[in-house]
């Protein structure tokens, strides 16, 4: 060991029942950056507690690097350059990981099915897999999904059970589309569902300017109403328009 290795000093809960996470996340960070971890733990909640009021910390793991206090894991992770999502703040992620997962999928159904990754299939799959996925995390949660889908859907606000059937209505339109099968129900579903819901979102949105979160990928997302929803809508009344007038599709 060179006199000039970067060390660090860790306190971390590791308890017979109970392993801190970032604790193992933050020993992973420091080892990551070529720091040599002198790896304390703390292994009852008496010493925990003790840990906490010595140094006037609430939380562990706890992070000292140069005798200098950086603290927890967050702490850690912009020390070292990184960044934090702040509880609330607005994240696109969950809506950029769904649909390149849906994507993927209808690729890869289109390559096992044609032998073509790319293909007409390949756009419906993806529109009707979309449409699955979306239902499937609003029926996750309907109360909460709900309660955000009052705030500015326009049927819902005159029907409310219309807010807790939506998701199963979504999500049943989806498997039908992905098969192909029912056109002369799925269509005009994924139609009438998605025109309303594209009226309502821009009409809050754009003619009302009202700064709501999107119900589009469940109750407890924090993805701002806006195009995102607008978008799933026009897929749907798109996917539907295309299902009816698309020669051959199965009844």
């Amino acid at each position: 060991m060179t006199q000039n290795a970067k060390r660090a000093t860790l306190y971390r809960m590791v308890m017979p029942d109970h392993v801190c996470p970032f604790g193992i996340k933050s020993k992973w960070q420091l080892e990551r950056h070529g720091y040599t971890v002198d790896d304390h733990w703390l292994t009852t909640r008496e010493e925990t507690d003790a840990f906490k009021a010595e140094h006037g910390v609430k939380t562990t793991p706890q992070t000292f690097i140069d005798g200098k206090r950086i603290g927890g894991n967050d702490d850690l992770t912009r020390f070292f350059g990184g960044t934090v999502s702040e509880p609330g703040a607005t994240s696109y992620q969950p809506v950029i990981a769904l649909f390149g997962m849906t994507a993927a999928l209808a690729l890869a159904a289109s390559y096992a099915v044609t032998g073509s990754a790319f293909s007409v299939r390949a756009a419906e799959w993806f529109v009707s897999f979309s449409m699955c996925v979306l239902a499937m995390l609003k029926l996750q949660d309907v109360e909460k999904f709900s309660s955000m889908f009052l705030g500015y859907d326009l049927l819902a606000k005159r029907w409310v059970p219309y807010a807790y059937a939506y998701p199963f209505l979504e999500g049943l339109a989806g498997v039908l589309m992905t098969a192909g099968a029912l056109t002369w129900f799925a269509a005009p579903l994924g139609l009438v569902i998605g025109g309303i819901g594209a009226v309502s979102v821009f009409k809050a949105v754009y003619i009302d300017r009202r700064a709501l979160k999107c119900a589009c990928v469940g109750g407890s997302s924090n993805v701002p109403l806006g195009f995102v929803s607008l978008t799933e809508n026009l897929f749907m009344v798109g996917m539907g328009v295309w299902m009816l007038a698309k020669p051959g599709m199965g009844m």
